[in-house]
């Protein structure tokens, strides 16, 4: 895939919440005049009497003003995503402040700029932890936030069923297994639609040998390329507790986040698979306790 971009739209933060209201078809020219009397007349803000005479929701003037502001997320209305990206349709619910507080610590723990420390894997001891879904919203956030984000989906054992293809609805392609076999590159990630300067690289088809696959000397020249392009790289990973596939990503990755799921998951098993990790030289920059 191509660079993403993520140069904000100076000119959107020029345009009034009306006329993008009325250029997205939420709003007819005639009710944009009523609003505009009714503000004038009664020193009302323009949310406050959109809203006042029925002509629009809050939800309405929230994603006006996300568009005002170059804050990128998807209406209700746009199923081109999985619900359970929830940080695309519900930015600003419970779970949206809870994963821009772990962007946050990342940010200060982790990211500073420099090529070596802008990969990250998400790992967990048993499948069902969270930490695709994690993997997925933590992209999303990065990217609201203007950074470069790449996720790369390497769980080579699950079906597309339950990958990042299937959370993003991306079509079928060579993918990360595809690429580690020699069958192309980079432009095998697919641009997220609505969400600008995030870019998803599925798995791909499922191998014989996926262990073998990212062991090849392909996969760390990948997110060397990767971390050069790219502010932020976030690699899924299979279950830790499963098969050794995440021990391999998170020391080419170099660092890793732990999630665990409230009531589910063994402390026994996330601390055995968190010393693994620090005695292969990985650096454990936070954990995450999932409780939905």
């Amino acid at each position: 895939m191509t660079e993403p971009n993520s140069t904000p739209a100076i000119a959107n933060s020029k345009r009034s919440l009306g006329d993008i209201l009325v250029a997205n078809g939420q709003l007819h020219a005639n009710d944009l005049a009523r609003i505009l009397d009714a503000q004038r007349r009664n020193g009302l803000a323009f949310g406050e009497a959109a809203i006042a005479l029925n002509l629009l929701s809050k939800a309405d003037i929230d994603f006006a003003l996300s568009k005002q502001f170059d804050y990128a997320y998807l209406s209700d209305d746009d199923d081109s995503l999985s619900r359970n990206v929830v940080a695309a349709y519900q930015p600003f619910s419970r779970i949206g402040e809870n994963l821009r507080a772990v962007r946050s610590q990342l940010m200060l723990r982790w990211f500073n700029g420099e090529p070596h420390r802008r990969v990250v894997a998400v790992v967990s001891p048993e499948a069902g932890d969270g930490r695709s879904f994690l993997a997925a919203n933590l992209a999303v956030v990065f990217a609201q936030q203007g950074q470069r984000t790449l996720l790369i989906d390497a769980d080579l054992r699950s079906s597309p069923e339950r990958s990042q293809q299937a959370l993003f609805q991306l079509e079928r392609s060579a993918g990360l297994s595809g690429i580690l076999a020699g069958r192309g590159g980079l432009e095998q990630g697919k641009a997220v639609r609505g969400l600008p300067g995030l870019g998803v690289l599925p798995a791909g088809a499922v191998p014989p040998n996926p262990q073998e696959l990212l062991g090849r000397a392909v996969f760390g020249k990948l997110l060397m390329q990767a971390a050069n392009m790219f502010d932020v790289v976030l690699i899924d990973t299979p279950s830790g507790s499963d098969y050794a596939d995440a021990e391999f990503i998170s020391a080419r990755a170099g660092a890793a986040i732990m999630v665990a799921r409230n009531n589910q998951s063994l402390v026994q098993s996330t601390v055995a698979l968190s010393r693994r990790l620090q005695d292969s030289g990985v650096t454990m920059v936070g954990s995450v306790l999932n409780d939905a």
